[in-house]
């Protein structure tokens, strides 16, 4: 198997006593330098977040008026007489009699058959 190598940065220095506590005043000194800074930076992001808040509800109560005062949608227009729903059904259409030659009194040509209707059986089983 291959050698294993221990990396330096994962084991942990051997410090004295007083090198740790030298080491600890570094990072608090470190941290107590930085925390002007960043109080400065936590007021500059909490006056942005309370700015973009005001603006959305600004422009949420303006919808609000704008719709308020709108007049209500209109009904859709009819569709024009050019449309092929335009056209209104004819009422005037009656049914095809079984064996009957003629609509209205008027002869059926000879391509049209009238519609056949299917007798009931009494017993459907024969």
């Amino acid at each position: 198997m291959a050698d294993k190598k221990e990396n330096p940065v994962t084991s942990a220095p051997d410090l004295s006593v007083e090198e740790m506590a030298t080491k600890r005043a570094e990072i608090t000194k470190y941290y107590e330098d930085h925390i002007p800074s960043l109080e400065t930076q936590l007021q500059y992001e909490t006056l942005l977040r309370d700015i973009e808040k005001t603006r959305a509800e600004r422009l949420q109560a303006q919808m609000f008026i704008t719709k308020s005062m709108a007049e209500p949608p209109a009904m859709p227009a009819a569709p024009s007489a050019g449309g092929a729903m335009s056209k209104p059904a004819n009422t005037n259409m009656t049914a095809v009699k079984p064996g009957s030659t003629t609509i209205s009194g008027t002869p059926l040509p000879k391509s049209v058959s009238p519609k056949r209707v299917l007798k009931k059986k009494e017993n459907a089983t024969n």
